[in-house]
C-alpha cells in the first residue's frame, strides 16, 4: 500500500513544483532555480523515505512518521486536493528547516499551547456560572425549558446554528414586547435607544463581552463539528452569564461534564424523553410520488431539488405542496410552515431542506428521505446517523422552540397540558427508493458515537504573535499550517479544519494587510467552488486593503448587470444563469458580511440589502417555473451515492487493509452548506444538475 501513497505523493509534489513561479519562495531563502531543484531532489528522498519507513515497520503515527501520517491524514479528509495542499506546506517545512533553531521553535510550540483555552475568558473565569445541560432526543421539550428560562431572565442571549432559528427567536421575543437584538453575519437589527435588550444571534455572534442573567446555547452537539466547532466550544467558555442553558444530544454529557470539572462551574444534567413515538416505516416508496400521504415531508439538500420536486408532486398529485427551507424569508417561511399545518386545506405535503432537523414548528405525521448522501467540502458523503435521527425525529412533531416562545408564562411542555390528536401520535420515518431504505433503518438501530472532543480555532491575538515570528511576504496559509501542526491540545479538544482558511489565505496574500484583518476574512461566507468565488474575494481585499473603493457600483466583479438580464436572453441557457444569480446573491452576501465589520469601507450596506432582495426575488421566480423529471431525480441520487461510495473506497485503499474499516464521519452535523456561518441550504449542491435544467428547458421551447 504505501508504494501507492508514495506515487500520489511525488505526483503531487511534481504538480506543486509546476504550478508555482520561483518568486513564492524567495521568503525561504530560495534565489535560484539551481536552489529550487536542490531542496526538491532532497524533499523527493524524504518522502520515499517515509513511506520506506511505513512499509517496511508499519511505522504510520504522528510521532514515529510524522511526514507519512500529516500526507495520508490529509488525503483521507481532502482527497487530492487536500494531499496536495499538505505537500505544500510540508515541502514549506523542508525549506525552513534550518532558519528555526531548537530555541524558535520551542517558542512557537509555546506560542500554540492550546491544552488549555478556557484562560482565553479570564473575565468569564471570574464568574461562578451555573451551567444547565438540558438532553434528549428530538421532540422532547429541551429547547422549550431553556427557553422559557431564557424569556423569564431580565437579560439574555440566544445563539444557534441557523439564521432561521435565531430570526424565529428574535420574532416571538419582538412579538411579545421584549427589546430584542438580531445578530447574524449579514443582517444586525438592534433597537433604538435601549441599552438593555435581549440578543437572539447565530453561535459564531455570541457577544462575550456582556454580562446577562441567562444564555442559551442550542445544539451543543455541535462542538464536535470539524468545521464550526470552534464557535460552539468559544461561547461555552467565553460567554458571561449567570446561567448557561445547553441544549442538545446525550450524547454530549462526558464530555461537557469533563469541560465543567476542569473550568470550575456547576454542572445541572436533565434529561428528557420524546414526548411521541417514532418508528420506521420498513419499506421505501418505491421511488415515486403516488403513495404519498397528508402530513408528509420530503426531505432533499439543495433548493433547486425542493422546487424540482415539488413541481413534480403538483403535476403528479393535483395537491398543493408547501415548501420550506433556511433562505426563503422569515415572513413566507412562517406563511408556508402555517399552510403545512393547517389541516382543513388542500396543502397536505412538504418539501423542505434537511434545515427541519433544527426547531422548526411544522406538524409532520411522515418524514421521507429523497436522498441520504450530500454534498460538502470533501465530496459527497453519506449523512451520519446522528443527522438522519434529528431529521427524522421531526416526525409526529409535538412541540417547537418556537411554539415555547409563543407560549404565554407559566404553559408547560407536558402531553397531559397539550396531547397529539391520534393520527399525529406516532411518527414515521422512510426513504424515497429502496436504495436508501437500509442506511435510514440501521441509522435508527444504534446510537450515534459519544462526543469526545469540542472544535477549537487560534484566537487571532495567538496568531499574530506567532506570524511576528517569520520573514515578510512569508505565505500566511504557512504559517497558519504550521501553527496546526505544532499545537498542543488536551484530549478534550481538536481543532477544526484550516482547508478553506488557507484557500483564503493564499487568494488574499498578495494585498498589504494586518494580520488582524486576514484573520477576519478567514472565517468570511466565501464561497470558493465558484467559478468566479476567488476574484469576488480578491476584489474585497482590496478594498480593505487600500482603506477604499468599497462603493457596491465601484467594484466591477460583481456582475450587478445580471439583474437588467432575463433567463431566456442568457447565451448559455437558463442553467448558467441561474449558476450566475446565485453567484450574485453569494457576492452580496459576502458584501454585506464585511460591511459589518468595515463599515467605512463597503459604504452601501442600504443599497445592497436592496440588490439582495432583487436577487432572492429572480431566483425564487427562476425555482418556481424549474422542473425535472422524476428519471432525472433518480439519476442524480443514484450519482450521489456512487460518488460517496467512491470516495469512501479511496480513503480505504489508502488507509490500507490495518484501517480499512473506515468509521462514520460526523465531522458535519448541521444542515445546510458547510462553509455558511448559519448553514443555508445551497442552491444546487451539484453543478451537473444544471445541464437537466438546460435540458429541460430547451425541450420545453420546442414543445408543441
Amino acid at each position: 500500500m504505501p508504494a501507492y501513497q508514495l506515487k500520489l505523493a511525488l505526483a503531487r509534489l511534481s504538480l506543486v513544483l509546476e504550478r508555482d513561479e520561483l518568486e513564492e519562495y524567495h521568503a525561504f531563502g530560495i534565489k535560484s532555480q539551481l536552489d529550487l531543484d536542490r531542496e526538491a531532489k532532497l524533499f523527493h528522498a524524504s518522502i520515499e523515505k517515509a513511506c520506506d519507513h511505513a512499509s517496511e515497520y508499519g511505522a504510520v503515527g504522528k510521532d514515529d512518521n510524522p511526514l507519512f501520517w500529516s500526507l495520508r491524514n490529509a488525503f483521507v479528509e481532502g482527497e487530492l486536493s487536500g494531499l496536495t495542499t499538505q505537500i505544500k506546506y510540508a515541502f514549506y517545512d523542508h525549506l525552513t528547516r534550518s532558519r528555526f533553531p531548537a530555541s524558535i521553535t520551542a517558542t512557537h510550540k509555546k506560542l500554540a499551547d492550546f491544552r488549555y483555552p478556557h484562560e482565553w475568558f479570564p473575565a468569564t473565569r471570574a464568574l461562578q456560572r451555573t451551567i444547565h445541560l438540558h438532553v434528549g432526543p428530538t421532540n422532547s421539550g429541551k429547547t422549550y425549558n431553556a427557553l422559557k428560562a431564557l424569556e423569564n431572565a431580565k437579560s439574555g442571549i440566544y445563539a444557534g446554528p441557523l439564521r432561521l432559528l435565531a430570526h424565529e427567536v428574535y420574532s416571538r421575543f419582538t412579538a411579545k414586547g421584549k427589546k430584542c437584538a438580531l445578530v447574524t453575519g449579514e443582517e444586525q437589527r438592534i433597537p433604538e435607544g435601549e441599552d438593555n435588550y435581549f440578543r437572539s444571534c447565530t453561535v459564531e455572534m455570541t457577544p462575550l463581552n456582556t454580562l446577562v442573567d441567562v444564555a442559551v446555547i442550542d445544539e451543543i452537539q455541535m462542538m464536535g463539528d470539524g468545521d464550526r466547532g470552534w464557535a460552539w466550544t468559544q461561547a461555552f467558555l467565553g460567554v458571561q452569564a449567570k446561567e448557561v442553558h445547553l441544549c442538545g444530544e446525550e450524547r454530549t454529557v462526558d464530555l461537557v461534564k469533563s469541560l465543567c470539572e476542569t473550568i470550575g462551574d456547576k454542572l445541572e444534567i436533565h434529561h428528557y424523553k420524546r414526548l411521541s413515538p417514532l418508528q420506521t416505516m420498513g419499506r421505501s416508496l418505491g421511488g415515486g410520488f403516488k403513495n404519498l400521504e397528508k402530513g408528509d415531508a420530503l426531505v432533499c439538500f439543495s433548493r433547486l431539488d425542493i422546487h424540482a420536486i415539488k413541481n413534480q408532486i403538483v403535476d403528479k398529485t393535483g395537491k398543493r405542496v408547501a415548501i420550506v427551507y433556511g433562505g426563503l424569508p422569515p415572513e413566507t417561511r412562517a406563511q408556508q410552515a402555517a399552510l403545512f399545518n393547517d389541516q382543513n386545506n388542500d396543502y397536505d405535503y412538504l418539501v423542505a431542506s434537511d434545515a427541519i432537523g433544527m426547531g422548526l414548528n411544522l406538524e409532520i405525521r411522515r418524514v421521507i428521505f429523497v436522498q441520504v448522501h450530500k454534498r460538502d467540502q470533501f465530496g459527497f458523503r453519506q449523512i451520519t446517523t446522528s443527522e438522519i435521527k434529528q431529521i427524522g425525529g421531526r416526525a409526529g412533531r409535538f412541540r417547537s422552540a418556537a411554539q415555547a416562545i409563543e407560549s404565554g408564562p407559566g404553559t408547560t411542555p407536558s402531553e397531559e397540558a397539550n396531547p397529539p390528536s391520534k393520527e399525529r401520535q406516532m411518527g414515521l420515518v422512510t426513504a424515497l427508493e429502496d436504495a436508501d431504505l437500509d442506511i435510514i433503518e440501521n441509522a435508527f438501530k444504534k446510537d450515534a458515537p459519544p462526543l469526545t472532543t469540542a472544535g477549537l480555532q487560534p484566537p487571532p491575538a495567538v496568531i499574530e504573535r506567532f506570524t511576528s515570528y517569520f520573514p515578510p511576504n512569508t505565505p500566511f496559509s504557512y504559517i497558519l499550517s504550521r501553527l496546526r501542526n505544532l499545537a498542543q491540545i488536551s484530549p478534550r479538544y481538536h481543532l477544526c479544519h484550516l482547508k478553506e482558511m488557507l484557500q483564503i489565505c493564499d487568494i488574499i496574500q498578495p494585498f498589504q494587510m494586518s494580520v488582524y484583518d486576514r484573520c477576519v476574512f478567514l472565517n468570511a461566507p466565501v464561497f470558493l467552488r465558484e467559478a468566479n468565488g476567488p476574484q469576488i474575494l480578491q476584489a474585497f481585499a482590496r478594498c480593505v486593503s487600500n482603506m477604499e473603493g468599497g462603493y457596491l457600483l465601484d467594484i466591477p466583479e460583481i456582475n450587478l448587470e445580471l439583474l437588467d438580464t432575463k433567463k431566456e436572453d442568457h447565451p448559455r441557457g437558463p442553467g448558467d444563469y441561474l449558476r450566475l444569480l446565485e453567484t450574485l446573491h453569494k457576492s452580496i452576501t459576502l458584501y454585506l458580511w464585511l460591511s459589518y465589520r468595515y463599515s467605512g469601507v463597503f459604504l452601501s450596506q442600504n443599497l445592497a440589502f436592496h440588490v439582495k432582495e432583487l436577487v432572492e426575488t429572480k431566483i425564487d421566480t427562476f425555482l418556481s417555473e424549474v422542473s425535472l423529471s422524476e428519471r432525472a431525480l433518480k439519476a442524480r441520487a443514484a450519482a450521489s451515492r456512487k460518488a460517496a461510495k467512491n470516495a469512501r473506497r479511496k480513503k480505504e485503499k489508502v488507509l490500507g487493509n490495518k484501517d480499512r474499516a473506515v468509521e462514520e464521519d460526523d465531522r458535519h452535523m448541521v444542515p445546510g452548506e458547510w462553509n455558511e456561518e448559519g448553514h443555508e441550504e445551497p442552491l444546487f449542491d451539484d453543478p451537473k444538475t444544471l445541464e437537466a435544467v438546460n435540458t429541460h428547458a430547451q425541450l420545453s421551447e420546442h414543445r408543441p
